[in-house]
């Protein structure tokens, strides 16, 4: 218990840190997602072929690879002058990664809706931003939350990957404390806080899916 409590303080800072990149990917990749997800039910055919690429790229490379190439292989483009520090690099690529699954999530769910429904928000005289934001988005929202938040839960453990590119994160704080006094007590207590992460994620989206269920 005494030894736990020693490097208790170091994993809960790596805590920190990853609750930090999980925060800040999903409030950067769920609107742009939204919006990509817009794009990709465009009429506009080179729109559309460009967003479909960009999410193959990202759907298609392991989110590792991403983390990588863009700490360090941006900077070797243009002399250094896309250089990005550790934590703006992790989450770049985490947004960018994030932002083409939640794209796809929410054009499935945009295309579920019924065309009759659209052509009677132009009946009602309503923009077509109006009609997104008014008749579209709440019922697409409702569609879509049993996959994000398979998404969600898995962006916790993909926090993770950070440590490849010398973040202090969780998993990189029991890495460093097992090998200093090895033992696998410091990886146990890392794997019971992702678990307390999951738990508490997985509660709060039960919740918002039971807000939802009067849609039915």
């Amino acid at each position: 218990m005494h030894y736990i409590l020693q490097i208790l303080p170091s994993l809960l800072s790596g805590a920190k840190l990853t609750l930090e990149i999980f925060f800040w990917t999903l409030v950067g990749s769920l609107p742009l997602g939204l919006v990509v997800g817009l794009g990709l039910t465009s009429h506009f055919k080179p729109l559309r072929a460009v967003l479909r690429f960009y999410v193959w790229l990202m759907r298609g490379t392991p989110l590792l690879l991403q983390l990588i190439f863009v700490f360090y292989g941006l900077p070797l483009i243009g002399d250094g002058i896309f250089t990005l520090q550790r934590y703006d690099a992790a989450l770049f690529a985490f947004i960018l990664n994030y932002t083409a699954y939640f794209a796809e999530i929410f054009r499935g769910g945009l295309q579920s809706i019924p065309k009759g429904q659209y052509e009677s928000a132009q009946v009602l005289r309503l923009t077509y931003w109006q009609t997104i934001r008014k008749i579209v988005t709440p019922q697409v929202v409702k569609i879509v939350l049993p996959s994000i938040g398979n998404e969600v839960i898995n962006l916790v453990k993909d926090s993770s990957l950070v440590y490849v590119i010398g973040l202090g994160d969780l998993l990189r704080a029991g890495n460093v404390a097992t090998s200093r006094d090895v033992t696998l007590v410091p990886l146990v207590l890392v794997g019971i806080i992702y678990l307390l992460l999951t738990a508490i994620l997985t509660f709060i989206l039960r919740k918002l899916e039971q807000h939802f269920s009067y849609w039915k």
